[in-house]
């Protein structure tokens, strides 16, 4: 298909007749700037084949403002060797017309015919959409939407594969469609999606699961009933046998035994704990006495060591008196210098506050010195903000009134002269002495006048001329003239002024005030920020202040001259250190005391010590104690050799008893008596629990019951075998039409995987794009790297998309379908390397395909090799 002409009429801007001729059948580059038409062509293009003739959603292209606009495109192109012309009107006046050669195609069968022959489809209602266009959608590229292909082939989908069925035959043929579609429902009556039964199937097997469940139910019951009458045979002979043999007797007679023997043992036990509590209690006894006797034997050792050391103590505190002299010496000195520091330190501190407050009044007479200064500057600064503020008072006007006073004027001045352009001008030469009255007013000499409005000529001798200015501009002009003089008039009474000179002069003086105004409010900032009052009021109390400093200073006395002072720092740390001097005295002195009082108490005590220590060893009480302790710790101790001689052999005894071993006989004996008697009650009550239950399930008749739910199952079994040989043909059924189905689709695929292979080599060497079963581009794989197109950038998605279009298109080509490419301000998002690439891929296409591309950057495009359409050009 090659498109040859386009005309439209009375569509968007194009009020008048625009016609777009002599296309040519590869490239064509169309190019203007924005809002030049080149959308609203595009736009004329899609209207004519989508929209139906007679739909009333098309007011998009009516031109604005337009009601009475009948939209007409005029299309005229080749194919397959034949001439076609398309006319379509819209709205006021719909018509649509197609001729294909010497043949003639009107309204509805004219829209059939196109549609059937660019495969795309018309609403039943309403505007065309996305979903109708077809082929035509995909490969007519709108603005911005380069990227979207998905949806584009979803909707061309059916009219591809009808293209591919022409390539490759059975493949894209819809009879293998109906046959798996068939197998598919017949599958899901019996199968889920996953392959799980379902319906009847479903229920068989889960009836053939319960008969199932049944009939083992009712076997293990049956082999439980054959195994509980042989359980009542073994329990009968072992109760018979275990009532006869009685073995808890033998038992009982043995536990009665270990006990008589234990009791035994626990006597010899206590009898021995008893003496081993005598035997501590000796041991205890022994060590008192033999404390009592060292005691009595340290007494002269003691005495010895207390006289020592009351002899220490005595020289200690001779030494200690020795220092007394010389230490209250340096406490005397040190306390003299401590004194003069002090004195030393009250001068320096005196000068200090002194020459401070000398300081602080220096410092003060400068503070009142600039804050006079600041104030006379401040006060004069304030006079000039008022005279400035009286000035801007007096010459105060609106400067918007005035901007509006001098729009009026100027628009008054413009219209005048306009006026002198379509008034009627009247110009007179007389003769002296000679005169004419021109309404009611007397012309002599020569002169000029315009008249706007009706007037009346008398000429003296000839009569009066009636002068009627003609014309609807005349009047109008002389109504503006009225209502803008009279406007004048008003805003320069508002204003009080006589001129609009006049009122520019006051507000230019009045800007010149307030400027003024503004730098002496900053020099007032300047001196003093927060006003006149603040200053003034800082300054008395820094007068006050200046005051106090002065009253203080005469206060303060003046340093003798003859006496030299020290400076502070100096006087501190003189003082600081003759402060540590008697610290370091008065701790020596207390020290001192505190190692007499020390040494008088350690020898009194060491007195007192030694004499009762020299009373006590030489009393006859001392003699006689010693005597009796020797004679209880000698009957103590031949005490203890008895009972340990005693409770050795006792101990033996016992060991050879083995009082833990008798205990576990006795637990033994125990548990054997109670497990003996506990198993003879269990196996009875075994024996008529299996009675009770044998009788029971011999009155219910498993074994008659077992066969017929064997026969229940063996019937079920054969029914879902039916079903199941059923599923499982239709599941492999499908499989293998499925895989049949992939494999055809793999046919389909592989010409349209040819054709985008040659591009996408064009723009990534080495790189593949391949195409899914619905005929989508979908995965892309260059080098190592693997991803969906969605994943790319923008600028890559659009290519990508603009390719596959090609590809498409040249499928089509090949299947003998009309091809026509519309691309509209594409590739856009394309960096300088890849446009280049992207013009190779498009002049490649134009060699067999009509392409439209439409851009308003033709600089990009001026290395296509074909001469460009300037439509700013065709529309002059």
């Amino acid at each position: 298909m090659k498109l040859q002409r386009l005309k439209v009429e009375q569509l968007r801007q194009f009020r008048q007749p625009f016609a777009l001729e002599h296309l040519q059948p590869g490239l064509n580059l169309i190019h203007g700037p924005n809002e030049s038409g080149k959308s609203t062509l595009v736009r004329a293009i899609r209207a004519a084949f989508f929209e139906r003739y007679r739909s009333q959603a098309v007011d998009d292209l009516r031109p604005w403002g337009d009601s009475a606009a009948a939209p007409t495109v005029e299309l005229a192109f080749e194919h397959q060797g034949a001439q076609w012309r398309l006319v379509k009107s819209f709205l006021k006046r719909t018509r649509c017309d197609l001729s294909v050669g010497n043949e003639t195609w009107s309204e509805d069968d004219a829209e059939e015919k196109l549609a059937e022959l660019l495969g795309y489809q018309y609403p039943k209602r309403g505007a065309s959409k996305a979903e109708h266009w077809g082929i035509p959608g995909l490969l007519w590229v709108e603005q911005g939407t380069g990227q979207d292909i998905e949806q584009a082939v979803e909707h061309a989908g059916d009219h591809l594969k009808s293209a591919l069925n022409a390539l490759v035959g059975e493949v894209a043929s819809t009879g293998g469609d109906a046959v798996i579609e068939e197998v598919k429902g017949k599958r899901e009556v019996l199968l889920t999606a996953t392959g799980q039964p379902k319906g009847d199937y479903k229920k068989l097997d889960k009836e053939r699961e319960d008969l199932q469940q049944q009939v083992d139910d009712l076997q293990l019951r049956v082999e439980q009933y054959q195994g509980q009458v042989d359980r009542l045979g073994q329990l009968s002979q072992a109760f018979d046998r275990t009532e006869q043999e009685k073995p808890w007797d033998e038992a009982r007679r043995q536990l009665d035994q270990a006990r008589e023997q234990l009791q035994q043992v626990e006597q010899l036990e206590q009898q021995q704990e008893q003496e081993k509590n005598t035997l501590a209690q000796l041991v205890q006894n022994r060590e008192l006495l033999e404390q009592n006797l060292g005691h009595l034997s340290r007494l002269d050792e003691q005495r010895s060591a207390r006289k020592a050391e009351l002899e220490s103590a005595e020289r200690k505190l001779q030494q200690t008196g020795q220092q007394t002299a010389a230490l209250a010496g340096a406490l005397s000195d040190a306390r003299a210098a401590y004194e003069n520091a002090r004195s030393q330190l009250q001068l320096a501190r005196q000068q200090e506050i002194r020459q401070r407050l000398e300081q602080d009044l220096r410092q003060s007479e400068q503070r009142q010195q600039a804050l006079s200064q600041n104030l006379a500057r401040a006060r004069e600064y304030q006079q000039q903000v008022d005279e400035a503020r009286e000035e801007a008072k007096a010459n105060r006007i609106d400067t918007a009134a005035v901007a509006r006073l001098k729009t009026t004027a100027r628009e008054l001045n413009d219209e005048t002269i306009r006026s002198g352009t379509v008034a009627t001008r009247l110009s007179w030469q007389l003769q002296p002495g000679a005169s004419i009255t021109l309404d009611d007013r007397q012309l002599e000499g020569q002169g000029e006048q315009q008249l706007l409005e009706a007037s009346q000529l008398v000429i003296p001798g000839v009569g009066t001329l009636g002068i009627a200015p003609g014309g609807e501009e005349l009047a109008r002009t002389r109504r503006k003239l009225e209502m803008l003089e009279q406007s004048l008039d008003e805003q320069l009474q508002a204003m009080a002024v006589a001129s609009v000179e006049q009122a520019e002069s006051r507000a230019s003086a009045w800007e010149v005030a307030e400027q003024k105004r503004k730098h002496a409010v900053e020099l007032l900032r300047s001196v003093a920020p927060a006003g006149l009052e603040p200053l003034e009021t800082e300054l008395a109390e820094l007068q006050a202040e200046l005051k106090a400093v002065r009253e203080k200073l005469e206060a303060t006395p003046a340093p003798d001259q003859d006496v030299q002072v020290l400076d502070l720092a100096s006087a501190e740390s003189a003082l600081a250190s003759s402060e540590k001097r008697l610290n370091d005295a008065e701790a020596s002195d207390r020290s001192h005391q505190a190692q007499l009082l020390t040494g008088k108490q350690a020898r009194d005590n060491a007195r007192a010590e030694w004499q009762r220590l020299e009373d006590e060893a030489n009393s006859p009480e001392r003699q006689q104690q010693l005597t009796r302790l020797t004679a209880e710790l000698a009957r103590i101790e031949q005490q203890q050799v008895s009972l340990r001689e005693s409770m050795a052999k006792r101990d033996q005894k016992i060991r050879e008893a083995r009082p833990d071993i008798l205990r576990q006989d006795i637990d033994r004996f125990q548990r054997t008596i109670q497990t003996l008697q506990q198993t003879q009650e269990d196996r009875q009550r075994e024996l008529r629990d299996i009675r009770v239950r044998l009788e029971a399930w011999g009155a219910e008749g498993l074994e008659e019951q077992l066969s017929e739910k064997q026969a229940e199952l063996e019937q079920c079994q054969r029914r879902y075998q039916e079903l199941d040989r059923r599923a499982r043909a239709l599941d492999l059924l499908l499989t293998l039409l499925t895989d049949k189905r992939q494999a055809l689709t793999r046919r389909l695929q592989a010409p349209l995987q040819k054709h985008l292979n040659h591009y996408v080599s064009l723009l990534f060497p080495n790189a593949t794009l391949e195409v899914d079963e619905h005929l989508r581009p979908g995965t892309f794989n260059r080098g190592n790297e693997l991803g969906q197109i969605a994943e790319l950038s923008f600028g890559a998605r659009e290519q990508m998309g603009l390719i596959s279009r090609l590809a498409y298109a040249d499928l089509l080509k090949e299947a003998q379908r009309p091809t026509l490419i519309l691309l509209d301000d594409t590739l856009v998002h394309s960096d300088q390397n890849r446009l280049e690439d992207m013009k190779r891929i498009l002049f490649d296409a134009a060699s067999r395909h009509q392409i439209l591309l439409f851009t308003c950057h033709p600089e990009k495009w001026q290395d296509l090799g074909v001469p460009p359409i300037d439509l700013q050009k065709l529309k002059s």
